[in-house]
C-alpha cells in the first residue's frame, strides 16, 4: 500500500523532523511512505474571509498538484469524523480490500483547506475538536497510521 501526506509548510523544529523520520522508518515495514510539503502563504494578521479564501486557494491548488485520479483521499477536518484507533485501522484495512492501494492524507495550514481540496476528499478526518499546530497533526497522523498497520496486522499495541 502506498500512503502519501500532503501537507502545507515545512517542518520547523528538529523535534518533528526527528519524529516524523521515526515513524517514517518504522511505516516501511508497511507501506511506501511518503511526504510531501508545499509551500505554504503568507496571511495577513487581519485577514478578511475574502484573503484567507484566496490563501486556501492558493495552498489548495499546490497540494491538488499531488493528488493522483486513483488516490482516495483523507482530508483532516475539525468537524470531519472521530474514530477510535481500531476504527481507523479497520478503513486503511478496507481500503485496501477494496483495491484503493493509495490513500493520500492532506493537512493543510494554519487557516484550514480551500473548497476545491474539501470537494476532492473521499472522507474527512477529525482527531479532535480541538486546534492542534498543523506541524505536530504530522506526527500524530504518522502515528496513528503506524498504529493503524500494527492492529491491522495483530501486532502488540500500546492502548
Amino acid at each position: 500500500m502506498r500512503i502519501t501526506l500532503v501537507t502545507v509548510g515545512k517542518l520547523k523544529e528538529k523535534y518533528l523532523r526527528d519524529a516524523v523520520a521515526e515513524y517514517a522508518k518504522r511505516l516501511g515495514k508497511y507501506c511506501k511512505l511518503e511526504i510531501i510539503e508545499v509551500a505554504d502563504e503568507k496571511t495577513a494578521e487581519r485577514a478578511s474571509e475574502a484573503q484567507e479564501a484566496e490563501v486556501r486557494a492558493k495552498e489548495g491548488e499546490r497540494i491538488l498538484k499531488h493528488v493522483k485520479d486513483d488516490a482516495y483521499v483523507i482530508t483532516l477536518e475539525i468537524l470531519g469524523k472521530q474514530v477510535s484507533s481500531e476504527e481507523f485501522a479497520d478503513k486503511i484495512k478496507e481500503l485496501g480490500v477494496q483495491g484503493k492501494s493509495h490513500i493520500v492524507f492532506i493537512i493543510g495550514g494554519s487557516i484550514g483547506l480551500g473548497e476545491e481540496v474539501l470537494k476532492r476528499s473521499d472522507h474527512a478526518l477529525s482527531f479532535s475538536r480541538m486546534t492542534f499546530p498543523h506541524q505536530l497533526m504530522r506526527v500524530i497522523l504518522l502515528e496513528q497510521i503506524y498504529r493503524g498497520f500494527r492492529i491491522i496486522n495483530g501486532e502488540p499495541y500500546h492502548k
